[in-house]
């Protein structure tokens, strides 16, 4: 029975219980990577981890494993408290899916670890550089006590890499840009601003990422959806 006081190998050997072949058939053709995929979703992950619970030493011999299942699962059940700045670029050197990355995002938000994230845009890596705007989209949506202004400043970042035309950094680049506008009213013009200059832009990469983000964000949707939050607060 999985619990509390799980081990790191009891939680692998009932992973490996768990195994689909048909699933991870499944999850290459959404571009997970399935080389050490077990093909438990990511739901069945979760309850997992619910019945784990959190255990910071145990999370880090789960992600040293490196299989698919076991990483996510050390990344749902570590501390974010006691999740250092050390340890979390250690995990990034190992980031090779976007399921992998957007899910340490999260957890890296949580643990307050935004000063990360100049770091990681700087860095060439195509995953590496997803975690950057995969933690800005996150911090947008999350952080909802943080002041705007906090917010805000990574703009330029974003617009500093709308020429990047990996597939996972671009559409992580559109993801942090949509998710500033829809925080609030406040972040939502400058964040359309800089959409439409981009969607003006002679870089075929940055175009796709201002007009994909002007049409969400000047939708009648998001706007009327904005009206009523700033309405209600």
């Amino acid at each position: 029975m999985i619990g509390p006081s799980s081990s790191a190998a009891e939680l692998i050997a009932h992973l490996q219980t768990l195994r689909s072949e048909e699933n991870i058939s499944g999850m290459a053709r959404f571009g997970i990577v399935t080389e050490t995929a077990l093909g438990i979703s990511n739901p069945n992950l979760q309850k997992i981890a619910r019945m784990a619970k959190r255990d910071h030493a145990r999370a880090q011999k789960l992600w040293q494993s490196k299989i698919r299942e076991a990483r996510l699962l050390a990344l749902y059940t570590a501390e974010p408290k006691k999740l250092t700045p050390n340890l979390a670029t250690t995990w990034a050197d190992d980031f090779d899916s976007w399921e992998i990355v957007d899910s340490a995002a999260d957890l890296y938000v949580e643990a307050r670890l935004e000063a990360l994230i100049p770091q990681f845009a700087a860095d060439d890596r195509e995953f590496v550089r997803r975690a950057s705007f995969a933690m800005i989209a996150s911090a947008a949506v999350h952080l909802k006590q943080e002041p705007d202004a906090t917010i805000l400043a990574w703009l330029p970042l974003i617009e500093a890499h709308t020429g990047d035309p990996r597939n996972f950094v671009r559409k992580a680049v559109n993801w942090a840009l949509r998710n500033i506008g829809k925080r609030n009213r406040h972040c939502h013009g400058p964040a359309l601003k800089l959409a439409g200059s981009l969607a003006a832009s002679d870089d075929k990469t940055a175009r796709w990422i201002g007009k994909d983000a002007v049409r969400e964000l000047a939708s009648m949707a998001v706007i009327a959806r904005l009206e009523r939050k700033s309405a209600a607060t």
